[in-house]
Formats: C-alpha cells, sequence, structure tokens
C-alpha cells in the first residue's frame, strides 16, 4: 500500500516533501492495521497453531502490540495533518474501516465493506494530498473498491477451515471458496475496465494502447483466477492470481494518474 501511495503521488506530480510525507503516513497507518489485527486475533491464532505470529509464539505480549499500533496509528494521522484536512479526514476513515474489520466486520455478513471504503478511498490520497486538493475521479474510487472486494475474496480462502473453527464467518465463508474466487475475478475485470474507459473520458478512441496492453493482462488473469475456481483449484494459487492482477491495476493506475483528479 505504500508503495502504491508513492507511486500514484508521483504520478499525480505532488512535490517530493509531499510525497514523502505522505508515503510515511500511510506506511505508519498500514503497520497499525497490521499490529492490530495480530493483537485482535492472538487468541485465534494461538488456537489454531500460527507459529508464523510473534503474538501466538509468545514472543511478544499483546499489550506491547496495542502500544505499538495505536502508537502507529496516532503517527500515521498526525503525519496526515500537514498534508490538509481533507487527506487526514480520507486518512482516518482508511484507518477506521481497516480497524473495524480488525475489530470484528471479518466476522460478519458485512465483511466486504470495509475493503470496498477503504480502497475506494485509496486512489484520492495522491489527489487529496495535492496543494489543491480534490477527490479521485469516479472511475479511480471504483477501481479502488472493486480490487479491495477482490483481495478479501481471495485472502481468506487459504484460512476457510481455520477460521470455520474459531467462529470468523465472514462473507466469502458464508458464500464458499468457489463463489468468493469467481467473485473476485469479476470485481479484478470490471476494475481494468473503469481504469481503461475512465481513464480516457470514456472515449474508447482515445484509450492509448498501454491502456490496452495492462486491460489485457489484467482480463487474461481474472479469466485463468475463474478457470481455477471453477475446477475447485487451490486457495493460495487464487490468492497469487489475485495479487498478481493486483499489481497489475495498481500499475495501471499509476500510469493513469495524471487523469486521477476528478
Amino acid at each position: 500500500m505504500t508503495t502504491l501511495a508513492v507511486a500514484l503521488a508521483v504520478s499525480a506530480g505532488l512535490s517530493l516533501d509531499r510525497i514523502l510525507l505522505l508515503g510515511l503516513a500511510v506506511f505508519l497507518g498500514q503497520l497499525s492495521v497490521g499490529i492490530s489485527n495480530d493483537a485482535f486475533d492472538a487468541e485465534r491464532d494461538r488456537a489454531v497453531g500460527r507459529a508464523d505470529k510473534p503474538l501466538a509464539r509468545g514472543d511478544l505480549s499483546v499489550r506491547a502490540a496495542w502500544t505499538a499500533a495505536i502508537g502507529c496509528l496516532v503517527l500515521g494521522l498526525a503525519l496526515s495533518a500537514p498534508l490538509g484536512m481533507w487527506l487526514l479526514g480520507a486518512h482516518a476513515v482508511f484507518l477506521a474501516a481497516s480497524w473495524a474489520y480488525n475489530a470484528g466486520l471479518k466476522a460478519s455478513v458485512f465483511s466486504l465493506a470495509p475493503f470496498i471504503l477503504a480502497f475506494g478511498l485509496f486512489p484520492s490520497f495522491a489527489t487529496l494530498a495535492a496543494e489543491d486538493p480534490g477527490f479521485a475521479a469516479p472511475w479511480a474510487g471504483f477501481a479502488g473498491g472493486a480490487l479491495g472486494a477482490a483481495i478479501h475474496l481471495t485472502n481468506v480462502l487459504p484460512d476457510l477451515d481455520d477460521d470455520a473453527r474459531t467462529g470468523i464467518t465472514g462473507l466469502p465463508h458464508r458464500l464458499g471458496a468457489r463463489p468468493s474466487a469467481a467473485l473476485a475475478a469479476a470485481a479484478v475485470l470490471a476494475g481494468g475496465i473503469a481504469v481503461t474507459a475512465g481513464s480516457a473520458g470514456w472515449q474508447l478512441q482515445q484509450v492509448p494502447v498501454i491502456s490496452w496492453v495492462f486491460f489485457a493482462a489484467v482480463g487474461s488473469v481474472a479469466l485463468l483466477a475463474l478457470v481455477m475456481a471453477v475446477r475447485a483449484r487451490s486457495g493460495r494459487m487464487l490468492f497469487r492470481l489475485v495479487m498478481l492482477a493486483a499489481l497489475l491495476l495498481a500499475a495501471q493506475l499509476v500510469v493513469a494518474g495524471g487523469s486521477l483528479a476528478g
């Protein structure tokens, strides 16, 4: 997320000081999200034997994790303030959605909502951090939300069994692996369409060749993921495919950075 925020800021033409400040603010905010997620899930991770988690192994206390998470949250928001109140507000909403997911929405039918909201706002970070702030164009927000939906729908696939044993029943768990993967593939494809056509003002004849190349790549990966979902292949592989599509969409957003402003 930090790399994408910086890349979008560069593409949007922000000054170096604003790019660095935005990157650091996003980095600290993401640290707070990751650490708080582990703190919320400490007992669950211990129950399923997550040896890859320091809290589950007992290498770090939950109290220390909460201190670090809150500290990073405060610092991330504090660094957003010099970039303007609009950016501060957007970053606060982004982090509130992320923390709400960690705190319990992940176990509800509304588990998808925080991802759509947070990722939908994310392309606007670059435009709201500008000296003349404004939200990103609707197509960019739609593409970000679609990307967030796809990431959530696939990110949980490898952990469905562990989640079921500990009472986590978010939307993907209720839908099942195959429908979730199919919806993720459709979301990626929709995001690719939005970036390709939206960045050209919805005038297909104005779409540059590079955008068509990215769309072809995104579409190919999405279709491959859909085929794998139908064939009930590995959830981990589906996750990797969506991550590849996410990188392609992110790169396409960066290329279209000059058109981000609404």
